[in-house]
Parts: C-alpha cells; sequence; structure tokens
C-alpha cells in the first residue's frame, strides 16, 4: 500500500516538472540584458501582483531565469518556451522581499549553446494596491457591436470574470462603467442599443434607469462619483462617429453638443446649472475633487464639424460645488487654456489623497484613445505646475487613466505594443510626485495579449470584487422596464 501512495503522489509531480532539464555550466556571458516580452526590466510591481510570467524575444529552444530576491528566496526556472513561475513560490518570493528587489538572470539555448545575459532587477513597492481591476474587453470592429463585455480581473492572481457580457442582450453596446473611489458595491454602467439603460448598483441593490429626459440631449455617460456616494456626475452628449481616408488615422469621435449635469441619488433628479450647459461652449468629463467641494471638466469652443475638427481644443476647468445644497459657484475657473497651449485636454482625474490631477493631451478632440499623440499629464493642484508623464508614456495612444484608492498607484491603456490594441499598464507614484517605469498587467500566459483579439478598455480599480447579480441585470434588461430620471429646472 506504501510504494502504491508514494507512486500516486509521484506521478501528478513529475507531470508538472519541465522534459529534459539541462544543467547549465560555463554558458557564454553577455554583457547586454535579454529582450523580453513583457518588458518587466527594472519595473517596480505591488507584493501581491500575480507572476511575471515572460518570454524572450528572438529564436531560442531553451529559456532559464534564476530569481534572487534581494532579502531571501531563490528561483529557478527552465522551459522551452517561457518562464512561467509558480504562483505560491512567487507569493512567498515578493512577501519575502518587499520594499527590496529580485534579481533576474536569463539564459537562453540558441544554437546548441547556453548564453547568459546580465541580470535585471524588479522592485518591489512597499505601497499596497487594490484588488483587482475592471474594464470592458471589445474587439476593434465599427459596423456592430461585437461581443464585448464588462470584466474583473484579480490582480494577485489570473483570475478574470465576467460582470456582464452582451451575449446576454444582443446587439447592445456595454461601457461607462464607474465606481464611487474604488468601491466594489457603488457602480454605475451604461448600456447602449435596444435594452439601453443605466445599471446603479450600490451594495445589495441593482436599479435600472432611463436618464435621458426632456431637457437634456441624450442619456448620461462618463460618469464619475462625489466621494460622498451621494451624487454622480454625467456628461451628456450627441457624439457622431468619422473615419479618416489617410492610412495612419482611422476613427474620430466628435461632440456636436455636450452638456454635464449631477445625478441625486436620493432625490432621484438630475441638475445643472448656466456655466455647465452653455450652448457657447462643449462641456464633457466630470470628476469630484476628494473633498466633494470642485468640479473638474473639459470645455471647448463649439467649432464647425466635422469640418473643423482638428481645430476643436478643450480647457481644463473648474467650479466650485456646495454638497450640503447640492449648488454650484457662479464663476469657472480655468486650470490649462486649451488656446494659449494649442492641445486638447481631457479625462481629468484627481488622485484620492488630492495632491494631482491626472489628464491626456492631445492635439485636438477629446476621445483621445485614437489619438497616437495622446500622452498623460500630471498637474499639481497645489502649485499650478504641470508636466508629462514622461516616465510613463509612449509613442502610440496613452489614456483610460484611473487612481488606486490610496493614490500610489495608476492604471492606463496604452497602445505601444502595435498600435492597434489598448493594454492595461500600471506605474506607482512615491510622495514626491516620482513615477516609475509602468508594467503590463500579467498574464499566465506571456503570448496572451500578442494572440487576444481584444482591447482592454477604461481600466478602473476596485478595493474588492464586485457581486453583480447577472441574471437579476439580465431579466430588468430585457423587461424594458426604467426608473425615469427626472430634471430639475435651473
Amino acid at each position: 500500500m506504501k510504494r502504491n501512495f508514494l507512486y500516486i503522489l509521484i506521478i501528478p509531480f513529475l507531470l508538472l516538472m519541465p522534459a529534459c532539464r539541462e544543467t547549465i555550466s560555463s554558458p557564454q556571458v553577455q554583457d547586454n540584458r535579454p529582450e523580453i516580452f513583457p518588458d518587466y526590466v527594472e519595473v517596480t510591481v505591488p507584493a501581491t501582483i500575480a507572476p511575471l510570467n515572460f518570454r524572450a524575444t528572438g529564436d531560442y529552444s531553451k529559456i532559464n531565469a534564476v530569481i534572487k530576491g534581494s532579502q531571501s528566496g531563490e528561483l529557478d526556472i527552465q522551459d522551452d518556451e517561457s518562464i512561467r513561475i509558480h504562483p505560491k513560490a512567487w507569493e512567498r518570493l515578493l512577501a519575502d522581499n518587499m520594499g527590496g528587489s529580485l534579481d533576474i538572470t536569463v539564459s537562453l539555448k540558441q544554437e546548441g549553446e547556453w548564453i547568459q545575459y546580465a541580470s535585471f532587477p524588479v522592485y518591489i513597492s512597499e505601497y499596497p494596491i487594490d484588488y483587482g481591476l475592471v474594464y470592458r474587453l471589445i474587439a476593434p470592429g465599427y459596423e456592430v457591436y461585437s461581443k464585448m463585455g464588462i470584466y474583473q480581473r484579480n490582480l494577485s492572481d489570473f483570475t478574470q470574470t465576467a460582470l456582464l457580457e452582451n451575449t446576454l442582450m444582443p446587439g447592445t453596446c456595454m461601457n461607462c462603467h464607474s465606481f464611487c473611489v474604488t468601491n466594489p458595491r457603488q457602480m454605475s454602467l451604461h448600456l447602449r442599443g435596444e435594452y439601453g439603460a443605466t445599471v446603479l448598483m450600490s451594495d445589495s441593490e441593482t436599479r435600472l434607469y432611463n436618464t435621458k429626459t426632456d431637457q437634456t440631449i441624450s442619456a448620461c455617460v462618463y460618469p464619475y462619483w462625489h466621494p460622498s456616494g451621494k451624487y454622480i456626475a454625467y456628461s451628456v452628449n450627441q457624439t457622431q462617429q468619422a473615419f479618416h481616408e489617410i492610412k495612419s488615422e482611422r476613427v474620430e469621435v466628435l461632440d456636436l453638443q455636450s452638456d454635464i449635469v449631477v445625478y441625486n441619488r436620493e432625490t432621484n433628479k438630475l441638475f445643472s446649472c448656466p456655466l455647465l450647459k452653455s450652448k457657447a461652449a462643449f462641456e464633457t468629463y466630470p470628476s469630484f475633487s476628494p473633498d466633494g467641494r470642485t468640479m473638474y471638466f473639459c470645455t471647448a469652443e463649439p467649432k464647425p464639424l466635422p469640418g473643423e475638427y482638428n481645430h476643436l481644443r478643450y480647457s481644463l476647468c473648474r467650479i466650485s460645488f456646495d454638497p450640503d445644497s447640492g449648488t454650484f459657484g457662479n464663476q469657472v475657473d480655468t486650470l490649462i487654456n486649451a488656446r494659449e497651449l494649442n492641445k486638447s485636454v481631457s479625462t481629468p482625474r484627481p488622485s484620492y489623497d488630492g495632491k494631482y490631477i491626472m489628464y491626456t493631451l492631445a492635439d485636438y478632440g477629446n476621445f483621445m484613445i485614437w489619438h497616437r499623440e495622446a500622452d498623460l499629464w500630471l498637474l499639481d493642484v497645489e502649485t499650478g505646475e504641470t508636466r508629462a508623464l514622461t516616465e510613463a508614456n509612449s509613442d502610440d495612444a496613452d489614456s483610460y487613466h484611473s487612481w488606486s484608492s490610496n493614490s500610489h498607484w495608476f492604471v492606463f491603456g496604452s497602445r505601444r505594443i502595435d498600435g492597434l490594441y489598448t493594454r492595461p499598464y500600471i506605474a506607482s507614484m512615491d510622495e514626491n510626485g516620482k513615477v516609475t517605469k509602468p508594467f503590463l498587467v500579467p498574464q499566465n500566459h506571456p503570448s496572451y495579449y500578442e494572440t487576444s483579439l481584444y482591447s482592454f478598455n477604461v481600466p478602473e480599480f476596485v478595493s474588492g470584487p464586485v457581486k453583480m447579480d447577472v441574471r437579476e441585470v439580465e431579466k430588468k434588461a430585457l423587461s424594458k422596464e426604467r426608473i425615469p430620471f427626472l430634471m430639475v429646472n435651473d
């Protein structure tokens, strides 16, 4: 019996081991570092991130990686194709070296000989990160709403689960998901199409609303929660999609009209003010300051569209807000002037500690994911100084950014790999505003991003798993019964 019992234990263990492991002796030593994908060289990661699995570029028959902790621990991994790290061993290694680093030495077997490359560090931050991300996965189709959905990802492992997919409601577009300061129990989500609605989830209650009123130009989109949870700011937009004739440009999304409204969840009423609903300006992308007493937004002078689409530029502005009375101030302050800068601002996102506003800057327009020149910028709220986040930006579109709950991490979408698909990157920021090299959110297999046909849109941090009753949402959506938003006259 003992012999059979040992046999049962040993065989599964052997099946997990790489075949034909080789001992590396007297390899050729190179001074240069290896080229790996994803590029995890000198990145800074949280101590709870999933394993940074990677492969080398170029041709090789075997790959070996020795991962040593600066304080303790060592892993030695060898395979034919890629380095895939055992999750439990990785978890222990990160925990033992938090605040320190890992030193990774990669060797490749090429044309029958082992070549050892110079080692590179991976730094392990002491700043914790939130539980996970929520994002939309969408194929780059323009004619119809192909399969898409809203998904959540646990950052400590590779678990991705669907919150809602449009296979339940064919032909439905799902977008504009937003959370109240990363709270997974307070969510706003917009559905477009035959089963259109705004889904509001608060704690265990989920309701579907019709947010279009007789006094607004569209349903409510681009939501941003007030930190109290009492209000949600929205933009209402008349949008037009256009296509470029030149090969290097693809899609342009234009607002023919846009205003800003705020929803009071306690009264079920929308309200605004003349400064946010001016016919002489476009107002869009609202966001609240962490103390809830300021609203930031983007505004532009109208242009003849689509003819002068490349002359449409948005400034970053602010207006005071009284959360007790639900009223706005009577003055708009311009923080970044589009006319002076000859650039356009989009999606201002204040850090939750109140220090910064991160925004996207491009040559024109406000739908930046289609702009290759779009970069992330940072505004210091106290000093008014602004700078490009050169540590994080690339030669292609960088946008769709959001902050972690402790304001020490931010996630954003980038098309830097191939210029076609948007992938999620994470970077850290210290108390002095120093930003580290961003890293691609790790996947179980390093080739995931090269084989996936979906873009990651609007990645948002959540502090815990989102628990959505999919069947309840499906039932209410298919019934087409909606609670109407009411509009308060200005």
